[in-house]
């Protein structure tokens, strides 16, 4: 067998990466913690609200042991696996299940336009249910739906009023508010803060309502 069969035989896979940074986690029920986050690059979708499309393209690539030596450094014990969309890239599920376990605590931000029934059962699933304002809903794969736990997350960022007027549609037909939990958010720059929690309250939506607290504290600003 030649070098360049062996050599490919045990090659390792690779993920293309944007960036590995420390912060606090912004959004979704772990917010506040200190959090690594490990940024995918690409993503099949095009919403019209993404703040992250520097992700598109670009990146480096590491290996999964890479990756698990960077994310070590930090002393976290909170992941945060995102993108991009980091389910566009397969080996994706490996690192999952291998900061799984390492003993951390894994979420998953995924826009739900891909498959998430092969994610380890570990990792808490955050999964961006594309509103009409975001200008992707037909991408939303409904049949995700089937497979949210209870421990899983579905958040609707919610740009007007017809929005969240679908996001309440939703949550009945599929009784999403059985399956795990809700979060509405306000696209920020387009909705008011103010303007959607009184639509929750007034409706006793039983949703949890966020902001982006990494915005809050320190505005756009990448790597944070």
């Amino acid at each position: 067998m030649s070098n360049t069969l062996t050599n490919s035989a045990v090659a390792l896979p690779q993920l293309r990466i944007t960036e590995i940074f420390h912060s606090l986690q912004g959004e979704a029920r772990d917010v506040g913690w200190p959090t690594v986050f490990v940024r995918l690059t690409g993503c099949p979708l095009r919403c019209g609200y993404c703040d992250t499309t520097y992700a598109f393209q670009g990146g480096e690539w590491k290996t999964v042991p890479d990756i698990l030596q960077i994310v070590a450094q930090y002393g976290a014990r909170h992941v945060c696996v995102t993108g991009g969309e980091p389910l566009a890239q397969k080996p994706c599920l490996l690192l999952l299940g291998a900061l799984c376990r390492a003993g951390y605590e894994v979420s998953l931000e995924t826009s739900g336009a891909l498959d998430i029934s092969a994610v380890d059962t570990r990792v808490v699933r955050v999964v961006d249910l594309k509103t009409p304002g975001s200008g992707e809903e037909p991408r939303n794969l409904l049949k995700n739906l089937e497979h949210l736990r209870a421990r899983d997350q579905v958040k609707f960022v919610i740009c007007d009023r017809a929005d969240y007027v679908w996001a309440k549609q939703m949550i009945v037909k599929y009784q999403l508010n059985l399956r795990c939990e809700l979060l509405f958010s306000p696209s920020y720059g387009q909705l008011e803060a103010r303007q959607l929690a009184q639509w929750i309250l007034d409706d006793r939506l039983p949703v949890r309502f966020q902001m982006q607290l990494h915005k809050t504290v320190w505005g756009e600003e990448r790597g944070r």
